[in-house]
């Protein structure tokens, strides 16, 4: 390892290459500069938080400050801001209360993360309008509806926000009406996993009002109504889940090269352009699994995964970040809903695949067994080659089967090979064939 490690992010990539770098060489410096006050926390929890299921905003801390400085003896700085990169000095510029100062570094990651997507939406620095991506944001929403306890709200985006900050403000009492422009929800997930989802939200009562685009929010200091095109309707409390975007400013201002999604593009050990430079997390591409071609998929894993590579790669290990599928699962009320890989045809088409893909419904368990449920799974193969290319599943239980789906893809497995596939079975668990064995065999008999 190089003398000075510097890190730009104090959350799952930064703290893990951090963590990995502190265990693997013990007497070389490590730095993390974060310029806010939490770092390694799940953001992904933060709507049970809101919900009422986690009792405290710190039960979502993984590791305290405190924690990395005296167990890992990691040089933790809060409230510190790095504003600049000299890539030719080897140098941050950081801002702090106390001013500026430079840090020399020998390696630097930037794990700067993203931001949500703030639409040009008239209104949205109304009190009573959130985005949800950090620790602060969702403590003001939690304290905003204790404090003045919404009736309706309206969420902005069919996506993972959207669908899990619908059932948590449903759980709060709160009338919730769900805003999406385009036909579904989920659109990454597929049709098929879609309409089971709004299905499931109607009986939920929430109101659903798809291919409905919001233009703004309508109040006088406080919301009181979003706007739609041809309507205005009552609101006391908004969500906009639209999406994030990768925190890329600092590292192009410095010279840091941008790949083709518009994050950062790095090599398969997370380097970026300049030798001594790293990226990984919510900023930062990776490699997909299926196409072989640089994506952008902000997920936990794919963040703690490739920092902790690059903390091991910088000690003297080399270690690939690892290729992704884009394996992503939300809880929808009572239903799972997962996908993996490329389940949109036209975007295996335009990957240059010749898609196939079935849909089946089969239960989770043997048909005697009390509590099963029935499993919606579909697959998508390449014609020419039989290549698993993506897989969705929805359903009451069972939607962490994407993971063998995911494994499959990860193995550059065919559809017959995913059909033999020697999975467990029990009644409690399974019927004899499994669900995705099932719907690999119906896929295999579309392919012959």
């Amino acid at each position: 390892m190089t003398d000075t490690f510097v890190v730009v992010g104090g959350d799952a990539a930064g703290m893990s290459a951090a963590s990995k770098a502190k265990r693997e060489n013990p007497d070389g410096d490590v730095i993390v500069f974060e310029k806010g006050e939490w770092v390694s926390y799940a953001a992904c929890g933060m709507p049970y938080y809101v919900k009422g299921v986690v009792d405290e905003l710190d039960d979502l801390v993984a590791v305290t400050p405190e924690e990395f400085r005296e167990e890992r003896d990691v040089d933790l700085r809060t409230g510190a801001e790095v504003v600049d990169i000299d890539l030719e000095r080897e140098t941050v510029t950081v801002e702090t209360d106390g001013g500026t100062d430079e840090q020399p570094y020998d390696d630097l990651l930037v794990a700067t993360g993203a931001t949500a997507i703030e639409p040009p939406f008239e209104g949205l620095g109304l009190e009573g309008v959130f985005t949800i991506h950090d620790m602060d944001e969702a403590d003001a929403i939690e304290s905003y509806v204790t404090e003045h306890d919404p009736e309706t709200a309206a969420i902005v985006g069919g996506g993972y926000v959207g669908i899990e900050m619908a059932e948590a403000l449903s759980a709060r009492g709160i009338d919730v009406h769900l805003y999406e422009m385009l036909p579904h929800v989920l659109q990454p997930f597929g049709e098929a996993v879609a309409e089971v989802v709004e299905e499931h939200l109607r009986e939920q009562g929430v109101d659903l009002h798809l291919e409905t685009a919001v233009s703004g929010f309508v109040g006088d200091e406080r919301i009181d109504a979003v706007e739609l095109e041809d309507e205005t309707v009552s609101a006391d409390v908004a969500i906009v889940g639209v999406g994030v975007t990768p925190n890329v400013g600092l590292a192009d201002a410095a010279g840091i090269e941008l790949g083709q999604t518009g994050a950062i593009a790095t090599d398969e050990y997370g380097r970026t352009n300049d030798e001594n430079v790293y990226a990984a997390g919510d900023c930062a591409e990776a490699t997909h699994v299926v196409t072989g071609e640089p994506a952008h998929v902000p997920l936990a894993l794919t963040a703690n995964r490739a920092g902790r590579a690059i903390g091991q790669t910088i000690t003297g290990d080399p270690t690939p970040v690892g290729e992704i599928a884009g394996t992503a699962i939300v809880k929808a009320f009572d239903l799972g809903a997962a996908r993996t890989g490329i389940v949109d045809e036209q975007r295996a088409r335009e990957a240059g695949f010749d898609p196939v893909s079935v849909t089946i419904s089969a239960p989770t368990r043997a048909h005697y067994y009390p509590d099963g449920a029935e499993l919606t799974v579909t697959l998508v193969a390449d014609r020419e080659s039989g290549t698993l290319l993506g897989g969705s599943v929805v359903g009451r239980e069972g939607a962490k089967r994407i993971d063998t789906i995911a494994m499959a893809l990860t193995a550059g497995m065919t559809v017959m090979d995913l059909q033999n596939a020697d999975l467990a079975y029990a009644p409690p668990f399974s019927p004899v064939w499994d669900p995705v064995l099932t719907a690999a065999k119906v896929l295999g008999g579309t392919l012959e």
